[in-house]
């Protein structure tokens, strides 16, 4: 396999091989991923705790799984600034000639320790371009009802990009939906009757983050905005549209008593 490096310098890509640093993004509760997804992972990559960037460059790689790492850039620091909350705030800019790579690398790196912002070495150290895509990884088409399980972050960018097959697959549905507090394993079982079925409901979810929801509203209150990246979103059963409104509550409740989501959750009734 070819080096990541010698294969940006091949592209074109005016790397500076004395100068550079190497980082390894991840985390929670804003994976770089997700920022990806919804094309801020430059702004993301630009705000950190640390001073951590002090080369000229950064190579930007965002964790997939096992030792999978998708290219998401060479950027040229141009400055960094301490924000009155003590972060660092850098100012980058990415290099030209990186549309046809962005997104469609994947690189291989086998992780040893914990370190996230590697030293790059002049002969490009152990990164090798293990596949380089069709066309740039995006959130993904809509898996299958029986598969949906989404975090706040990725529903966020699904309902933001009006994501096609996603709108199709829920707009044209009813059913019975579970929104889990992955912070404490409290739940909430939900349905969907009205105009746009699914779609409707959990776009409501992504403007307000309750939904109208009484105990949510209150847990919002209560821990703030931001808490909302707890909730992760699954269906539990679908209908179609001719489905009646009552059936589809009767199956509500169905789920409530089973899940003991009124005992144990969110729901109030």
């Amino acid at each position: 396999m070819i080096k990541l490096t010698e294969f940006l310098l091949a592209c074109r890509i005016p790397l500076d091989l004395s100068s550079y640093k190497v980082h390894l993004a991840t985390g929670m509760p804003n994976p770089p991923l997700e920022a990806f997804f919804a094309g801020t992972f430059k702004e993301w990559q630009e705000s950190q705790r640390n001073r951590n960037f002090s080369r000229d460059m950064v190579i930007g790689l965002i964790h997939l799984e096992a030792d999978n790492w998708l290219f998401a850039g060479v950027y040229r620091v141009l400055d960094c600034n301490r924000t009155p909350a003590g972060w660092f705030k850098y100012e980058t800019e990415l290099l030209n000639g990186q549309d046809d790579l962005i997104g469609r690398v994947i690189v291989e790196h086998k992780r040893k320790a914990r370190a996230a912002y590697l030293i790059g070495k002049q002969d490009g150290g152990p990164f090798f371009v293990a596949e380089y895509l069709s066309r740039p990884m995006t959130i993904g088409e809509f898996p299958g009802y029986s598969s949906v399980c989404v975090s706040y972050a990725r529903l966020k960018i699904i309902i933001g990009q009006n994501v096609d097959t996603w709108r199709g697959a829920l707009s044209n549905m009813k059913g019975v939906y579970l929104i889990t507090d992955t912070a404490t394993g409290k739940l909430y079982v939900g349905s969907a009757t009205g105009k746009d079925g699914l779609w409707q409901r959990w776009s409501a979810y992504v403007k307000t983050g309750h939904g109208g929801n009484r105990d949510l509203k209150r847990i919002l209150r209560k821990h703030g905005k931001a808490y909302v990246e707890n909730f992760q979103y699954s269906l539990l059963e679908v209908a179609d549209s001719r489905t009646t409104d009552e059936y589809v509550l009767e199956r509500e409740s169905f789920w409530k008593n089973v899940l003991a989501s009124r005992q144990f959750g969110y729901n109030a009734n």
